[in-house]
């Protein structure tokens, strides 16, 4: 009996030594010194593998894949694809009709007016003249990951964003950054606002001095590879349906950009070297902020805004778009490189995703039998407007088209008393007749309307009633807004909605997994995986995969 209770002592004691061990986590919570989160402003997926055999085995994209994880089937569960959206759901999780972030503009039907995405005018532009930093992140109205960071750490993490567009910087650094720097085409320098800070700190205003604007396009834009890999990837680098963001004059290599040297600041961001500013004024936030070497998890948000100048101007089968990819996955490669040094090899986590993808420019699939075209969305809505006036003897009753959306003029719609209901099905009717228009229907009646569950889900996920419009049209697979000379995007179709999403660093594990994932995981996971509250609006779910 001795022998039992003495055993028994034992037992119980080295049960409660146990139970009384708080969990490995709560001995020192783990997470990786730096949190980097990059998205390519307009990648289609198939970049990865299409462009793979140029790809430097040194460079970003390969290290990503090679040493890395890769969802191979991420798409954004929302519609409009465009910019502001994107961001916004890669750092909330959440979707426009939780987030607000409905388009880069919309017509608020508060306000009676139309609004860009981060317009603030109640904020001043700190380091320049121009009114180009009137920006905050206020139209927003959930939290972000680099949020949640900071309320995890007491505010001792520090969160910066970067990018050349302001919707690029803002959105993703969130509410609580310490700071949000974009690109000011009209002098050249990074600027912020009044939101942030009042003044522009000593190292920003040190690289604003250095002009690096000019001393790129002193390179000008040559070929970056031998003249037959672009023939082989390409198509003719001649084409009349491109656009000439350049000069009125070519639209073909190479490209004199010394003449813009001093003056035109605005032209970098359609070439390769905007990725390369983008990344020397990352690198130099690392390092005056001295990021991932703060005692906590910091986390930088990048945007390369420059693939999407490039893309809508010459189309993703453009020898400028190859240039352009093979040229970032070196400055990828580079960037990498230096985090490794300062912040150390395997000591920070990184994401890769895109904003959106992008169709075909509409002439280049008319030219090779593919199915598209052109949408006149302006003609289209003149002839609705003058059929509307003829039925209900009111002008200009169709304001615009915003996002795929008709915004009506209920201003007089209200005032004159018309039937809104009847005017509602008036416009569906005339966008039914478009033959670029698959489907269009009063916003009310989409779960009435016949359409894929992906296409109404999408449609929900992206619809908040303040800042969208009334009657929804769903243009044809391959047609794109315009006059059929460069390209868009915004659609719910995969050309559209496939991105790429790639891991690597503290945490990450290498593989791959082909099941269907969506933009709204990745805050999910970067939560998960830094043990932080997941962001306000968050309806994504954690990738479990990825992790180790």
């Amino acid at each position: 009996m001795r022998k039992f209770l003495t055993l028994f002592a034992v037992i119980l004691s080295v049960h409660f030594s146990f139970a009384q061990k708080p969990p490995a986590g709560m001995q020192g919570v783990q997470r990786p010194k730096l949190v980097v989160g990059i998205v390519i402003d307009q990648m289609r997926w198939d970049y990865l593998y299409r462009y793979n055999d140029l790809f430097k085995p040194n460079g970003g994209f390969k290290r990503l894949l090679n040493e890395g994880f890769t969802c191979e089937n991420t798409f954004i569960p929302y519609t409009p694809t465009v910019t502001a959206a994107g961001h916004t759901c890669v750092y909330t999780g959440s979707v426009p009709a939780v987030h607000g972030i409905v388009g880069n503009n919309w017509y608020d039907n508060m306000l009676k007016k139309g609004v860009y995405c981060t317009d603030d005018d109640s904020v001043q532009t700190v380091g320049s003249t121009t009114n180009a930093g009137k920006m905050s992140p206020k139209n927003m109205f959930t939290t972000t990951i680099g949020d949640e960071l900071k309320l995890a750490t007491n505010f001792k993490s520090k969160v910066v964003g970067v990018a050349i567009k302001d919707r690029g910087a803002i959105l993703p650094a969130g509410h609580a950054a310490n700071a949000a720097y974009w690109y000011d085409y009209k002098t050249g320098d990074f600027i912020t606002s009044t939101y942030y800070m009042n003044d522009l700190p000593a190292w920003v205003k040190a690289f604003n001095s250095r002009k690096l604007v000019d001393s790129f396009y002193k390179l000008n834009w040559n070929l970056y590879l031998p003249e037959n890999v672009y023939t082989k990837y390409c198509t003719a680098d001649d084409k009349p349906y491109e656009n000439k963001p350049l000069g009125k004059i070519t639209s073909t290599f190479p490209y004199d950009l010394t003449k813009f040297a001093g003056k035109e600041y605005g032209r970098i961001a359609s070439t390769p070297y905007g990725n390369s500013l983008t990344a020397e004024m990352a690198i130099a936030a690392v390092k005056a902020e001295n990021l991932g070497n703060n005692g906590t998890t910091d986390m930088l948000t990048v945007s390369f805004s420059s693939p999407d100048y490039i893309g809508h101007a010459f189309g993703p089968n453009s020898w400028e778009q190859l240039d352009d990819y093979v040229r970032l996955d070196e400055t990828l490669g580079r960037f990498f490189t230096y985090l490794d040094a300062t912040v150390g090899k395997g000591q920070y986590t990184v994401f890769l995703t895109a904003d959106h993808a992008v169709a075909h420019v509409p002439n280049f699939s008319i030219e090779n039998k593919l199915p598209g075209g052109a949408f006149n969305d302006t003609k289209v809505l003149s002839d609705m407007n003058t059929a509307l006036k003829e039925q209900f003897g009111y002008d200009k009753l169709a304001l615009d088209f915003v996002n795929y959306l008709v915004v009506f003029n209920n201003k007089i719609i209200d005032s004159a008393k018309l039937d809104k209901e009847a005017i509602h099905k008036a416009a569906v009717s005339i966008l039914l007749q478009q033959k670029e228009i698959a489907q269009a229907f009063e916003i009310g009646e989409v779960m009435e309307t016949p359409l894929t569950a992906k296409q109404r889900e999408m449609i929900s996920n992206g619809y908040f009633p303040a800042r969208c419009g009334e009657v929804q049209f769903i243009l044809k697979p391959g047609y794109v807004e315009g006059n059929g000379n460069g390209t868009s995007h915004g659609l719910w179709n995969p050309y559209d909605s496939h991105i790429p999403l790639l891991w690597y660093g503290w945490g990450i594990k290498h593989g791959k997994t082909n099941r269907e994932t969506y933009m709204t995981d990745i805050a999910a996971t970067i939560s998960a995986m830094l043990h932080v509250q997941m962001p306000s609006g968050c309806i994504g779910h954690v990738i479990e995969e990825v992790m180790k």
